[in-house]
């Protein structure tokens, strides 16, 4: 596998594990719930996907699995890709999780002289292109607005902070995760 075809989803490519994540959720009783958690985020370079006889994409898979700390219960998966249009300089993340939630975001990357490389990817709800899809259930009840994901990787160090706008309890809550992980292997 030729990683520079990646770009700067190169080194994102392995399995990833961390234990100082922290959820920052809304709880109607207490207003906000703060949970530490665990996680694995497994990175798979998959090839390359050509539309259209066009586009020239680069595709990284990607499953992501939080844990609570409290009780080593999984309360977050999501599974998705990293996407690299290398003519367009443009990352793309398509996710879903088991909520009935699907987000497809775009932006952009860049990487410093000594290797580390930033990610930057947003949508929002009603835009035509970077997007969110949510069931009937979530679109009334806890309706995602917008996301923003930022990531940052240097050599086997990753961190990220992710934000999910959501009109919830009649109210609108910015729902916040990050962690550190450490790469655990060298796929």
């Amino acid at each position: 596998m030729n990683h520079i075809e990646y770009g700067p989803l190169a080194g994102i490519i392995g399995v990833w594990k961390g234990n100082s994540g922290t959820d920052v959720s809304p709880e109607p009783s207490v207003g906000t719930e703060k949970t530490p958690y665990t996680e694995t985020l497994t990175c798979e370079a998959i090839g390359d996907v050509i539309n259209a006889k066009k586009q020239h994409l680069w595709v990284v898979r990607y499953h992501q699995v939080v844990r609570r700390k409290s009780d080593d219960e999984v309360f977050h998966d999501q599974v998705g890709y990293w996407i690299w249009d290398a003519d367009r300089q443009q990352v793309i993340q398509s996710l879903t999780i088991p909520r009935a939630v699907c987000v497809l975001a775009g932006g952009t990357a860049s990487t410093e002289l000594d290797g580390t490389t930033h990610i930057d990817v947003t949508a929002k709800a009603g835009d035509p292109h970077w997007g969110i899809v949510q069931s009937p259930f979530m679109d009334s009840n806890a309706k995602t607005t917008a996301y923003r994901h930022q990531l940052t990787v240097k050599d086997d160090l990753l961190t990220y902070s992710q934000s999910t706008l959501l009109d919830i309890y009649g109210k609108s809550f910015d729902h916040t995760d990050g962690n550190t992980l450490l790469r655990s292997d060298h796929s």
